[in-house]
């Protein structure tokens, strides 16, 4: 029960992994609220989560709609103990033919997005808040047609040490998840299911990781667990990175 009595904002909580830390969250006392742009995904997500769960349906690359978000949240919670900016899109296209509207999307749902969720958060969160932001292995090494991505993600990794450095004096931790091959929804709409015995093989682990493999790392960043670890990347991977 680390998380009894915490109020837990997850964006990006309707699938995957934020889906499955919402529900890790909820089993160890946590008060949860999600945040997704898929109204019916989002619906199912809260039946799963459990009946006091709350959602707010947004898009986290619409920053006119982050104050009505926040309004919503603080009306709701009072505050935010657990902020896991979680939302993500996926997607290979060569570097010839990337266009500035692809670029943008990218850009806008993995980096600038998170950026402004975390900053709008801040008057939310107090001494002994923690946020957790999710990048990716995809920014560790050169992939053909990867540009645009990892790029976001390397992004993301920087702000979890730049925002962790800036907010470190107001007791406010900040680290990043970097996952690798997690069997998510992800996969499937990015298009690459083609990939899935591929990476399969080359994995150290031979497997797909489990949504659940990577929200517990996701929980032990936001717990007291890690309370003296702050501008951390944790890479969840099954090893592809390490050998």
């Amino acid at each position: 029960m680390r998380f009894k009595d915490k109020q837990v904002v997850i964006w990006g909580g309707n699938s995957g992994i934020g889906l499955a830390s919402a529900i890790e969250f909820r089993k160890e006392g946590g008060r949860v609220l999600i945040i997704g742009r898929n109204p019916d995904t989002l619906k199912a997500a809260l039946q799963k989560i459990g009946p006091d769960a709350l959602g707010i349906c947004a898009d986290i690359s619409d920053l006119a709609g982050l104050d009505r978000v926040y309004e919503q949240i603080k009306r709701d919670l009072g505050r935010i103990d657990v902020l896991f900016v979680n939302s993500g899109i996926g997607g290979a296209i060569p570097m010839r033919q990337m266009t500035v509207a692809k670029w943008d999307e990218m850009m806008n749902v993995n980096l600038r997005g998170p950026f402004f969720a975390v900053q709008k958060a801040l008057p939310l969160l107090r001494r002994g808040s923690s946020i957790v932001l999710t990048s990716s292995i995809g920014h560790f090494r050169g992939l053909p047609d990867n540009t645009h991505y990892a790029a976001a993600k390397a992004g993301i990794r920087s702000l979890a040490r730049t925002i962790g450095v800036e907010l470190v004096g107001e007791g406010i931790r900040v680290n990043c998840l970097s996952p690798g091959p997690i069997d998510t929804p992800l996969l499937g709409r990015s298009g690459m299911e083609a990939l899935r015995e591929p990476v399969r093989e080359i994995n150290p682990m031979k497997r797909w990781g489990d949504p659940v493999e990577a929200a517990r790392a996701v929980l032990f960043l936001a717990s007291d667990d890690a309370s003296f670890i702050t501008g951390f990347d944790l890479v969840v991977d099954g090893g592809m990175c390490s050998f």
